[in-house]
C-alpha cells in the first residue's frame, strides 16, 4: 500500500529482534507468504553485498529491536556520507556510493537499502517530494525543490500501517506531513519519474524539473 508509518524516534515497547523479522523472511516451504519478502533480493541498483553487510552490522548488534537498530543506520549514514550534487549520476549502485561516501538522497537511500538487505531485511524505495518552506523556526529540508527519495524497512511489530516504516538517511529524521510519497520500488530503475527516449535536437539537450510544495489552508 501507499500508507506507511513514519515513527518520530525508536520505541521500546515495540522491541521485535532484528534476526526475528529476518528469519520471518527467510523462506521455507509451507510457511505463509509475506508480501515483504519481494523486497529482501536484489535489485538493479542495490546489491546484496557482505560490504554492505558490514557497514550495517555496527547498528545491527545481537537481539537490538530492528526499530533502533534501523534508526541507527539512518543516523550514521547520515553522519558518514556527505550530500554532494553531481558526485553520482543515475547509474550509481548502493556499492558504488557505500565507497565513495558521498551523493545525493537517491544514494543515501541506496546504501540503507542495501545494508539492511545484505542482513536479510526488507527495504524500499519511496520517491516524492518535500515541503519547500519549512514551518517558522524549522531548517529547509534537504532535497526541497526537487524529487527525493527515502528508505521503508519492514517491521511487523507495527501491522496498523502494514509494517512499513519510513526513514530519511538524507535528512536524518522520519518523514512526516511535509513529505509526500509518489511511489514505491525496489529502488530508483522502479520509480524513475522519466523513461523514454527523445529522437533528434543534437546531444546537447538538456531537461530541468523544479517543483514547490506548499500546504493547503485549512478548511
Amino acid at each position: 500500500g501507499a500508507h506507511s508509518s513514519a515513527i518520530a524516534r525508536p520505541d521500546a515497547a515495540r522491541a521485535t529482534a532484528w534476526e526475528a523479522v529476518r528469519d520471518r523472511l527467510r523462506f521455507r516451504a509451507g510457511q505463509p507468504y509475506d508480501a515483504a519478502s519481494e523486497f529482501v533480493f536484489t535489485s538493479p541498483h542495490v546489491a546484496c553485498d557482505p560490504e554492505l553487510a558490514a557497514y550495517a552490522a555496527a547498528s545491527f548488534t545481537p537481539q537490538r529491536p530492528l526499530v533502533q537498530a534501523a534508526w541507527d543506520l539512518m543516523r550514521r549514514i547520515h553522519a558518514d556520507f556527505a550530500y554532494t550534487p553531481n558526485s553520482t549520476d543515475i547509474t550509481t549502485t548502493a556499492l558504488d556510493a557505500l565507497r565513495l561516501r558521498q551523493g545525493v538522497c537517491q544514494d543515501f537511500a541506496h546504501v540503507m537499502i542495501g545494508a539492511l538487505r545484505s542482513l536479510g531485511l526488507a527495504a524500499r524505495y519511496v520517491s516524492g517530494y518535500l515541503l519547500t518552506q519549512p514551518p517558522p523556526g524549522q531548517p529547509r529540508l534537504i532535497g526541497a525543490d526537487a524529487s527525493h527519495a527515502w528508505v521503508e524497512v519492514y517491521d511487523p511489530a507495527w501491522p496498523e500501517d502494514g509494517g512499513w516504516l519510513q526513514l530519511d538517511p538524507t535528512n536524518d529524521r522520519a518523514p512526516g506531513d511535509d513529505y509526500v510519497m509518489l511511489s514505491i520500488g525496489r529502488d530508483y530503475a522502479d520509480v524513475t519519474p522519466l523513461r523514454g527516449v527523445i529522437r533528434g535536437g543534437g546531444a546537447d539537450q538538456e531537461l530541468k524539473v523544479g517543483v514547490t510544495v506548499e500546504p493547503l489552508d485549512a478548511a
